[in-house]
C-alpha cells in the first residue's frame, strides 16, 4: 500500500496498515522454526526482497515449451542465487524477526492514529500485490481518512514505485492533487504533458481512433477549406467553440489530434463533476476522469476562463455543455446554447480569436437505447440521480428550463458497424481591435449568434459531404489499409 500526501511540497511514504492481513503476518508466526540460512527461501520473503520469485509461476501461463520453461527457470535461478548469497550476509534471521515485529507495532500505531490525519491523501493500490491486500485496504482507508482519494492499478504489483511503467507524478496530477500553494489553482498549477503522458493519452483512445478514423478539415483566412489543420491560428489566445457530441466522443481525437499535428495544446473548460471527490466514488473507476485533468481540463468558471485567456491558451468551450453531450433520442446535432452570449465579451477583452467548429459521426457508431427520460421511468433511478447531481456545483443558475443546472446522467447505447468522425474548423473570427465595439451587449450578442450559425453550418457541410466519402464505412477503410498498409492515411471526400 502506498500513500502520497500532496500539497505545496510533496512527500510520499509507504506503510502496511493491513499488515495483520498480509502473508508476512503469517510468516512471522513460524519463522523461528526455520533454521538459517533457509529463512530466506520462503516464498513471501523472496518476493518481498527480490520481486522475482512470485513471478515464476507466470511461466506456465505463457505456454512455454518444456525446454523454454527450463531455460527461463535456469535464468531466474542464476540471477537469484547470487542475490541470496549477499542477502544472507546483511539479513540474518534475527534481523528479519526484529523487522517484522517492528512493522507489526508500527502498523498498529498508524491504524490507531488514522482518524487524526487531516491532510489530502492519495492511496495507490496495486491489484497484483502478492504481500498486502492493497485493493481492499484502499477502500478502507478512503472511508477512514477525511481527504482521501484512491487510484487502482490493475497490472502492478507490490513494488509499484519501482516498476518502469508507473509514474507517481502522473498519478498525483490525474487525481488533481498537485498544487503550488495552499489553494488549488487549476490553471497555474498545471504541469505540461510529458511524452509518456501524451503516449498514454493516445493509447487511451486508440480503439476509438481506429474505428472512427477521424477526418480533420480547417478553413483558411480566404475561406478555402483544406484537409488538415493549417487553417488554425499559430498563436493564442483562441477560443474553440463547437458542438459537444454524445458522451464527448470527440474530445480525445480532437485534443490529441490537434496537439500531435500542430503542437497546440488545447485546455478544456469541463463540468465540475469531473473534479468532485465525492462524485468520483460513484463511478465504476475513480480514475475515470484522470486523463482529462492530465490533458489540462479545468472546471468551467468565469475565473478559469479569464486566466486561460490571459495566459494566451487555446481554450475549448462548449456552450451546450452537459445538456448537449447527454442529449435525448433524436436530438443529435442539435445545439443547446443559452440565449445570451457567455463568452464573446470575455474573448474580446483579450483579443482572442474565436474558432467555430463542427463535428459529426456519433450517429455512425451507436444508437441510443435509453436516454434521461427513459432512465427516470426506471424504479429507484431517481435515487441515483440525486446522488449524481445533489450537493454539486450548479451551472447556469440564471438560465431557465432544460439548460438550467446541467445535470449529469448515464446513457445506454448500442454499437453499430462504425462509420467515421469528421471535424471541420470554420474560418477564424478575430476580436482583436474590436474590444470597444464588443463591450456593447447588442454587438456581442450579434457576434454570438453568428458563431452559433457558423457551427450549425459546419455540421451541415459535414453531413452533406460525408455522403460522398467512399471510405465512410470501416469495412471499406479496412480494405484500403490491407492494400496500402495500416499506417496509410485513408482518403476522404474532396473539400
Amino acid at each position: 500500500m502506498h500513500c502520497s500526501r500532496c500539497g505545496g511540497a510533496k512527500s510520499r511514504y509507504r506503510f502496511g496498515t493491513s499488515f495483520h492481513k498480509s502473508q508476512l503476518q503469517s510468516l512471522s508466526a513460524f519463522l523461528d522454526l526455520v533454521p538459517e540460512p533457509f529463512h530466506l527461501t520462503t516464498p513471501q520473503l523472496l518476493n518481498f526482497l527480490t520481486g522475482n520469485f512470485m513471478k515464476m509461476p507466470t511461466i506456465v501461463g505463457r505456454r512455454f515449451s518444456f525446454q523454454e520453461a527450463g531455460q527461463a527457470l535456469s535464468e531466474i535461478t542464476t540471477t537469484l542465487l547470487p542475490s541470496l548469497t549477499s542477502l544472507l550476509d546483511v539479513l540474518p534471521k534475527e534481523s528479519i524477526v526484529w523487522k517484522l515485529k517492528m512493522l507489526r507495532t508500527a502498523s498498529s500505531f498508524v491504524n490507531s492514529r488514522l482518524h487524526a490525519v487531516k491532510a489530502q491523501t492519495l492511496v495507490i493500490a496495486s491489484w497484483n500485490d502478492e504481500l498486502l491486500p492493497s485493493r481492499e485496504e484502499a477502500e478502507r482507508l478512503r472511508d477512514t481518512l477525511q481527504k482521501c482519494r484512491i487510484r487502482n492499478f490493475r497490472e502492478n504489483g507490490h513494488k509499484i514505485l519501482l516498476e518502469a511503467e508507473f509514474d507517481l507524478a502522473t498519478a498525483i496530477k490525474g487525481a488533481g492533487y498537485y498544487r503550488r500553494s495552499l489553494q488549488t489553482d487549476f490553471v497555474s498549477d498545471y504541469l505540461p504533458l510529458t511524452p509518456d503522458e501524451f503516449q498514454k493519452a493516445t493509447d487511451h483512445i486508440r480503439m476509438l481512433q481506429y474505428i472512427a478514423n477521424p477526418v480533420m478539415l480547417s478553413t483558411l483566412p480566404d475561406g478555402k477549406i483544406v484537409r488538415g489543420l493549417s487553417g488554425l491560428p499559430k498563436q493564442g489566445p483562441a477560443v474553440l467553440v463547437g458542438y459537444h457530441m454524445l458522451m464527448g466522443f470527440e474530445l480525445g481525437p480532437l485534443v490529441t489530434g490537434v496537439l500531435s499535428s500542430t503542437g497546440i495544446h488545447i485546455r478544456g473548460l469541463a463540468h465540475p463533476f469531473m473534479f468532485d471527490k465525492k462524485k468520483e466514488e460513484l463511478m465504476p473507476d475513480p480514475s475515470y476522469y484522470d486523463m482529462h485533468r492530465i490533458m489540462g481540463a479545468v472546471p468551467v468558471t468565469a475565473a478559469n476562463f479569464y486566466k486561460l485567456l490571459a495566459e494566451k491558451h487555446f481554450v475549448l468551450l462548449y456552450p451546450g455543455g452537459a445538456r448537449e453531450a447527454l442529449h435525448r433520442k433524436g436530438e443529435e446535432y442539435k445545439l443547446f446554447w443559452p440565449e445570451q452570449s457567455e463568452f464573446v465579451r470575455m474573448a474580446s477583452r483579450f483579443g482572442a480569436t474565436i474558432i467555430p467548429f463542427g463535428v459529426v459521426g456519433e450517429d455512425d457508431i451507436c444508437d441510443m437505447l435509453l436516454d434521461y427520460d427513459d432512465l427516470m421511468k426506471i424504479p429507484f433511478y431517481d435515487i441515483l440521480d440525486k446522488m449524481l447531481n445533489g450537493d454539486g456545483v450548479k451551472l447556469r443558475t440564471n438560465s431557465t428550463g432544460e439548460l438550467k443546472d446541467q445535470g449529469i446522467h448515464p446513457v445506454v447505447v448500442a454499437p453499430k458497424i462504425p462509420g467515421r468522425f469528421y471535424f471541420i474548423f470554420g474560418k477564424p473570427i478575430e476580436t482583436r481591435g474590436r474590444e470597444k465595439e464588443l463591450r456593447d451587449k447588442e454587438n456581442a450578442q450579434h457576434l454570438y449568434l453568428n458563431v452559433k450559425s457558423e457551427v450549425e453550418s459546419c455540421m451541415k457541410y459535414l453531413k452533406e459531404k460525408r455522403e460522398k466519402d467512399p471510405y465512410r464505412s470501416i469495412l471499406s477503410r479496412l480494405l484500403y489499409q490491407m492494400v496500402h498498409g495500416l499506417d496509410a492515411e485513408v482518403p476522404t471526400f474532396e473539400p
